[in-house]
């Protein structure tokens, strides 16, 4: 079963796409506030999947991408957030972001994605 980790400061959020992960099968899911635990959880867990806010207090989800991505070069990370600035997503995406998704987002839309990047369980 694939290990998944949702980073975001909203705890709303995480239990949106909590909800929408254990409705669909996966089971194995853990949570980070913020891009400095969402970093430590990484090194932990080495989850298969991290979907991550990108505006965050502590650090932001593109520090942690980006040393996450140092530590990991397969890392799959997947950008969820509402902000529509065009220089954070290109940012994320050099930095080797997998998708952006783009909140509110319909369930459909986040497990297409989630399937795309791990396979059908």
């Amino acid at each position: 079963m694939a290990k998944i980790l949702i980073v975001d400061d909203a705890a709303f959020m995480r239990k949106v796409i909590r909800d929408i992960l254990t409705k669909n099968g996966y089971s194995d899911i853990h949570e980070a506030v913020d891009g400095m635990d969402a970093v430590e959880k990484y090194k932990q867990l080495q989850p298969d999947l991290v979907l991550m806010d990108i505006t965050m207090p502590n650090m932001d989800g593109l520090a942690a991408l980006k040393e996450i991505r140092a530590g990991d070069k397969n890392a799959n990370v997947v950008m969820c957030s509402a902000m529509g600035q065009e220089a954070m997503v290109l940012e994320a995406v050099q930095a080797g972001i997998k998708d952006f998704i783009v909140k509110p987002f319909k369930e459909d839309r986040l497990m297409k994605t989630v399937t795309t990047i791990l396979g059908s369980k």
